[in-house]
């Protein structure tokens, strides 16, 4: 049986019927805001490539987070962007670095803002990679320990969720296993599971400081063309130990999303990155779209593809997206 046209139209006219009917749910607390993180007292550096987003020091941090808990987001992603780097990573797991800082900062001032941990190496190792080299090329195993190293240090500053981006092979076992042993296993684990080579990581590098200083990443994330792949590094990571899988970029993959929504029983996070948001800001800079309904729609089309989470530079404004949700 089916509704004559006329009366989906007049069901659809009707904003409480409207509401009542929609098969896609979006409100502000399936958002995380990410934060950039920088050194320094009183430092609030704008984002040139990312309209409207700011580096911040940490004692600028708890008025972002408040910000944040009002817009009735869920939660905030930290990436450090430290002054000093190295060959090694190894101060990535500084605990008086600028993530643990950062961390403390916000639980101080908004407990229950849940505070995620990006773990990746790029933005801490001179050459901009997300792994230790040997010969030039990435070497996986000696990766590894940095990044279990890092995991504990965030734990150990109070991170509620612990999110490995390097696509490292094994990373989430070596982690998981980490964090078990030194009394962080009822931790959860977001996997970066299906990372692609994307081109719309560019304004985020900026931000973060981590562009690869030769080459590219195509030899650790995946092939835009795979999608197969993807089902197989989720089953992997979640066979490893992760709690909830990620597929980043968002938009560009949403039949990734999608695929992987049916197969896992694991919460499944999108990420929603700042490229995706940086053409649409230059866009609606240009009077070409309108920027709020714009956004409405890109964020409605991610929940709709099965994405559980977003994380999205556009949760800033989310009270505003959504507003009375």
């Amino acid at each position: 049986m089916s509704f004559p046209t006329t009366r989906l139209r007049r069901l659809r006219s009707s904003a409480s019927l409207r509401n009542a009917v929609r098969e896609t749910d979006i409100a502000p607390r399936h958002l995380v805001y990410p934060l950039f993180v920088v050194p320094g007292q009183n430092e609030r550096q704008p984002i040139a490539a990312m309209p409207g987003c700011e580096r911040l020091s940490v004692d600028l941090l708890p008025e972002a987070a408040r910000h944040i808990a009002k817009q009735g987001v869920s939660g905030a992603m930290l990436f450090g962007v430290p002054s000093r780097k190295d060959t090694t990573g190894a101060v990535a797991a500084d605990p008086n670095g600028l993530v643990p800082r950062a961390i403390d900062a916000i639980k101080q001032a908004v407990p229950e803002l849940l505070v995620w941990t990006d773990v990746c190496l790029c933005a801490y190792l001179e050459h901009g990679h997300c792994g230790v080299l040997r010969d030039q090329r990435i070497d996986n195993d000696a990766t590894l320990p940095r990044l279990a190293d890092m995991s504990l240090t965030f734990a150990r500053a109070g991170a509620d969720i612990i999110a490995p981006s390097d696509m490292m092979d094994g990373r989430i076992a070596a982690i998981r296993a980490r964090l078990d042993a030194e009394g962080f296993a009822d931790l959860p684990l977001v996997s970066y599971a299906a990372k692609y080579a994307s081109a719309f990581y560019g304004p985020f590098r900026e931000a973060a400081g981590s562009a690869p200083a030769f080459g590219d990443r195509r030899t650790y994330q995946m092939d835009p063309a795979n999608a197969r792949e993807a089902l197989r590094e989720v089953a992997e990571d979640i066979a490893e130990g992760a709690d909830m899988v990620l597929i980043k970029p968002a938009l560009s993959y949403l039949d990734i999303i999608r695929r992987v929504a049916d197969r896992c029983d694991v919460p499944v996070v999108a990420y929603n990155v700042s490229g995706e948001y940086s053409m649409l800001m230059a866009a609606a800079q240009n009077g070409w779209l309108d920027a709020d309904n714009a956004a409405r729609e890109m964020l409605t089309s991610i929940r709709r593809a099965g994405a559980d989470i977003v994380i999205s530079y556009f949760a800033k404004d989310a009270q505003r997206l959504f507003p009375g949700e």
